[in-house]
């Protein structure tokens, strides 16, 4: 089975002052990028792959939550969210997320879902959606000893937990997705007992989480509300999002708008993502970089495992990227409600 299943709800997360911080902080932070622009990296095993190729792909060919047969266009636009990182690596880059950050709700429940004591918060950012918007089935993006989403590319990191063969590198990471706004829609989809499992919608309600080893299990977002694929704007990445007096204000990447909102139509999420090790001494190992994955030895060890499934030599081209993920990724089948 692959990572934990346990699943530890909070509610309520914050206290009422430290809630309204957070959607405060929203508001004030500036420009919201879309996902797909973010953290660009290219090997030349997987020349030309978006950063999510795995789930792109597979949204694009089985139409999402909705199995909605859409243009590539729509589809995109469906799922150019938006986000900003509050805090990384430890480090507060907004100041104000410091009471989610270190939230004592949010590390003892980490304890919970990976049995481990040792719990270091380092991530926190927060996924805005426009009406109309959902957000692709997909597992999360892993870490492991030496490598990150800032150093290779999304996707291999996905491979790499999902072909088993880096467990002993693994970063244990909790998640923790909460919830600042009230929506009728925009639930979270999520297959607790795996991707052949059954599939569980969680509505969402303001001040509350859900803590859970997201690299683990499959998870999407239903659609925030009902726009038709006219009705949506062109949203792509370039494009920027920002509250702008009392309303929120798609641009474009020439600054022209593409579409306006109230707060309340907004769907906001701030995910926490904490390490957690058995013991200190596991957590020094990582510190000092002790034991380290170089990019060199994982495309040797998918290789090797490959040709080996294959009964063929794999070799490293520019072929490898697709083949490695079809091979070793597996979506759950949506069935239409």
């Amino acid at each position: 089975m692959l990572g934990s299943r346990t699943i530890v709800p909070i509610d309520p997360l914050l206290n009422d002052t430290d809630a309204a911080s957070v959607v405060d902080l929203c508001i004030h932070f500036g420009r919201y990028r879309t996902y797909g622009e973010l953290e660009p990296i290219e090997i030349p095993e997987g020349p030309g792959l978006v950063q999510r190729h795995d789930s792109v792909m597979n949204f694009v060919n089985t139409g999402g939550l909705h199995r909605a047969a859409e243009t590539p266009r729509t589809l995109a636009a469906r799922t150019s969210y938006f986000r900003e990182e509050y805090a990384y690596g430890g480090e507060l880059i907004a100041p104000d997320i410091a009471p989610f950050l270190f939230s004592s709700r949010l590390a003892d429940a980490a304890r919970v879902v990976h049995g481990r004591s040792v719990v270091e918060p380092q991530i926190a950012y927060a996924n805005l959606m426009v009406p109309g918007q959902e957000l692709a089935v997909h597992t999360d993006v892993p870490e492991f000893r030496g490598v990150s989403r800032k150093t290779v590319p999304q996707w291999l990191l996905v491979v790499m937990h999902h072909s088993g063969l880096f467990d002993q590198y693994r970063m244990h990471i909790a998640t923790g997705i909460a919830w600042f706004s009230d929506l009728v829609g925009g639930a979270l989809a999520y297959w607790p007992d795996g991707p052949a499992g059954p599939m569980v919608h969680h509505p969402i309600h303001t001040n509350t989480a859900l803590v859970l080893d997201t690299d683990s299990v499959f998870h999407g977002v239903d659609r925030v509300s009902p726009v038709s694929a006219d009705a949506m704007p062109p949203l792509r990445p370039g494009c920027g999002l920002r509250a702008e007096g009392d309303r929120w204000i798609v641009r474009g990447p020439d600054d022209a708008v593409l579409a306006d909102y109230r707060w309340s139509e907004l769907r906001l999420s701030v995910s926490w993502k904490a390490y957690c090790f058995a013991s200190e001494a596991d957590r020094d190992t990582w510190r000092a970089h002790a034991d380290d994955l170089t990019l060199d030895a994982i495309l040797e060890t998918l290789c090797a495992d490959l040709s080996e499934r294959r009964g063929e030599r794999v070799e490293r081209d520019e072929h490898l990227g697709l083949a490695l993920i079809d091979e070793y990724i597996r979506f759950p089948v949506v069935t239409p409600a």
